[in-house]
């Protein structure tokens, strides 16, 4: 369904402001949780996973494994809560999946270990994770098309920028209650009971998650199509949309968990960290990752999502394994170590702040929440979800300690090849179907190439 400035204008200043916010803080939510779990990984190791014997890495593994298949349930969740945000709307969609995420989350704080329950703790636990997994997947897609189509001319760089942005609040989040934690507590009472805390914290932030979602009217951009329905599209178009999504995206997915999620624990394995110092660099880098964002969504407004994009993943190609051989060397100074966490995270902003926005203009209203949301839940399945696994398992094995750094670097060097690609409703869309730019016109140009144009045309 087209969205112009005719609609933008009906919207209206209020039902944006509340959109940015009921889209973002589902997202807060999410990362927030998802962030405790890697900070907390090593605990959640020692609690679930590992029996009488086992070694740490073992239940690093285990532990990772667990996290790598509640985002194999992305997709899913993506599929099925998409569908029925393009067929219900997107309204009710995101209050449903508000309300699982925030269950589940609070439940894993409330679990029974593996002392108290042997065997189904770690049982429980994954089921839970798959649960998380389903209502992320369908968060994604949901909130980024609300957030974009409500969006004024000219900003829906910005307003997607700003689903991202609260993945640097989530995490940022996360480890501040665990740093508040970890300098509260002893390490005998964070292993016990503290490490509750973070999850059962979600209870509280869900609730007032739900009333903004509560008060949220549907998308202008859905009500025009529910009065004018349009024809189907090809399913060839809409795989193809998907699959040059998801690779569009997966530097991203691979460098920003690398970066800012398995750090922590990467750094107390393989460079003996403390849990204290671990958490220091994250923070650091979720920092610098926080402070590219906005700017990084409002330039792709200005000069298109394509080249902001390509800057990000190909500084990720070069400079990934420097500057985590100033991580590794025990010659660098604290400050330096720190200005490099800091410019890794930078550098994922780059492509986090355009990518939502970029991911939205791919497809049209009647497919945009199943297909953006697929795109970017086959991504993360993938090149997030395994991030953990793979590079500790790697580093297991082969004892290179750069292995985080040449996982981010080969994600990034496929993305660049993928923005490269035109996508498959480029000029062949029927009317009213599109995002379009300000002047209301398309012209037959990919997203990727001129700021604030979708990559759907107009056949008028």
């Amino acid at each position: 369904m087209e969205l112009n400035d005719e609609n933008r204008a009906t919207a209206g200043r209020g039902p944006s402001v509340r959109a940015l916010a009921a889209g973002s803080v589902g997202n807060f939510i999410e990362w927030y949780e998802f962030g405790v779990y890697g900070y907390f990984a090593t605990v959640i190791a020692e609690r679930f996973f590992t029996p009488t014997g086992g070694g740490t890495v073992e239940g690093l593994v285990k532990t990772y494994a667990a996290f790598a298949l509640a985002f194999f349930f992305r997709p899913v969740g993506a599929a099925l809560f998409g569908r029925l945000g393009d067929r219900m709307g997107r309204r009710p969609v995101l209050i449903l999946v508000i309300s699982l995420m925030t269950v589940t989350t609070a439940l894993i704080g409330a679990l029974p270990t593996y002392a108290t329950v042997g065997v189904l703790a770690p049982w429980l636990l994954t089921l839970l994770r798959v649960f998380q997994g389903l209502s992320a997947g369908g968060e994604f897609g949901g909130a980024v098309a609300v957030m974009t189509e409500f969006a004024p001319p000219g900003r829906r760089g910005l307003y997607g920028a700003w689903q991202s942005f609260t993945v640097a609040l989530g995490l940022l989040g996360g480890a501040g209650v665990a740093a508040v934690l970890a300098s509260a507590l002893t390490e005998a009472q964070l292993s016990s009971w503290g490490w509750r805390l973070p999850f059962l914290l979600a209870l509280p932030m869900g609730l007032g998650a739900l009333w903004l979602r509560l008060r949220l009217d549907e998308t202008p951009s859905f009500r025009e199509q529910e009065r004018e329905p349009t024809e189907s599209l090809p399913a060839r178009h809409v795989v193809w949309a998907v699959a040059l999504g998801a690779g569009r995206v997966m530097g991203w997915a691979a460098a920003g968990y690398a970066f800012l999620v398995v750090l922590p624990s990467y750094l107390q394995t393989a460079l003996h960290a403390t849990f204290r110092e671990a958490l220091t660099a994250t923070v650091l880098a979720n920092l610098g990752f926080a402070a590219t964002i906005i700017p990084a969504g409002l330039l792709s407004d200005r000069i298109g999502r394509r080249p902001v994009m390509l800057t990000g993943a190909g500084l990720v190609v070069v400079l990934a394994v420097p500057l985590l051989n100033l991580l590794q060397s025990d010659g660098t100074s604290t400050p330096l170590k720190g200005l490099a966490v800091l410019i890794a995270g930078a550098i994922v902003g780059l492509m986090a702040g355009p990518g939502p926005a970029l991911l939205a203009e791919m497809f049209p209203t009647r497919v945009r929440c199943t297909g953006l949301g697929l795109a970017y839940a086959l991504s993360n399945a993938v090149f997030s979800g395994c991030a953990g696994l793979i590079i500790t398992e790697a580093v297991k094995r082969t004892g290179n300690v750069d292995v985080p750094a040449y996982y981010a670097a080969a994600a990034c060097a496929v993305s660049m090849l993928a923005l490269f690609k035109s996508t498959a409703f480029n000029g062949t869309s029927v009317k009213g179907t599109s995002f379009t730019g300000t002047s209301g016109k398309a012209g037959g140009v990919d997203a990727g190439d001129r700021p604030d144009v979708g990559n759907v045309v107009r056949r008028d």
